[in-house]
C-alpha cells in the first residue's frame, strides 16, 4: 500500500482525486489535510483537519509515501493579491518543505499552462515561483502538471470562468498546433493523471502540459 496525502481535497482536481483514488486504486491510502471535513468516509481515507498552520505538522505526522497538492484559489475569491500569494505560493512552499522533512519521494502538484515566475502576469508569476520553489526542494521526484481551463462542478460560482467554459468547445477547436495546451479539460481527467503517475519511479522533476495529461490519464 502507498500512502498518498491529499492537501486541496475540497477543490475541485484534490476531491476528483480523492474520489477516484478510493474507487479505482485500491493499492493507496488517502490521508487529507483540511481545513474543513470532506466527510468522506472510507477503509482507506482518513484526514487531518486543522488550520493551515497547522498543516506542515499534520503532514509530517501522516508520514506520505507521496504527496498530491492541489491547493488553488483566484485572486477574486482570495480578495487581495497577498491573500492570493499565501496560498498559492507560500501554502504550496510549507507543503513542500513539510514534506522534505519526511520519507516522501514523490512530490505531485497542480499549477497553471503558461506559469512563469517572470510573467506580467501576478497569477502567472505567483504559480511559476511556485514551481520554482518545489523544483529547488530536490525531490527524488516532481511531477507538475499544468492544465488549461478547468471544468467540472465546482462548489463556487466563477461567473468569467463559467463564460469561458460555455465557450469552450468552440474556443477548444480553434486551439491548434501548439494552442492545444490551452484547450479546456475536466477535472476528472487531470486527477487521474495524477493518480496514474503515482506509479512512476523514474527520478527528476517533470512539467505536463494539458495534451500530455489527456495522455496519462489514458494511460492506465
Amino acid at each position: 500500500m502507498k500512502n498518498v496525502v491529499v492537501v486541496g481535497a475540497t477543490g475541485l482536481v484534490g476531491s476528483a482525486f480523492v474520489r477516484q483514488a478510493l474507487a479505482d486504486y485500491p493499492d493507496l491510502n488517502i490521508h487529507a489535510v483540511v481545513r474543513r471535513s470532506t466527510q468522506v468516509q472510507h477503509a482507506r481515507y482518513q484526514e487531518s483537519v486543522a488550520d493551515t498552520e497547522s498543516w506542515p505538522q499534520a503532514i509530517i505526522d501522516a508520514r506520505p509515501d507521496a504527496i498530491f497538492c492541489a491547493l488553488g484559489t483566484t485572486i477574486k475569491d482570495a480578495g487581495s493579491k497577498a491573500a492570493f500569494r499565501a496560498v498559492d505560493f507560500e501554502l504550496v512552499a510549507a507543503v513542500g518543505a513539510a514534506a522534505r522533512q519526511t520519507k516522501c519521494r514523490h512530490f505531485l502538484s497542480i499549477s497553471s499552462g503558461m506559469a512563469d515566475a517572470s510573467a506580467n502576469s501576478f497569477y502567472l508569476q505567483t504559480k511559476g515561483a511556485a514551481e520554482d520553489t518545489l523544483i529547488a526542494q530536490g525531490f527524488n521526484r516532481l511531477d507538475i502538471l499544468r492544465p488549461g481551463l478547468l471544468k467540472g462542478d465546482r462548489k463556487q460560482f466563477r461567473l468569467g470562468e463559467s463564460l469561458a467554459i460555455a465557450a469552450s468547445p468552440l474556443m477548444d477547436r480553434l486551439m491548434l498546433g501548439p494552442m492545444k495546451k490551452f484547450r479546456s479539460i475536466h477535472a476528472d481527467t487531470v486527477a487521474k493523471a495524477a493518480l496514474n503517475l503515482l506509479s512512476e519511479g523514474d527520478a527528476g522533476a517533470f512539467v505536463h502540459e494539458n495534451n500530455a495529461i489527456a495522455s496519462l490519464a489514458d494511460s492506465g
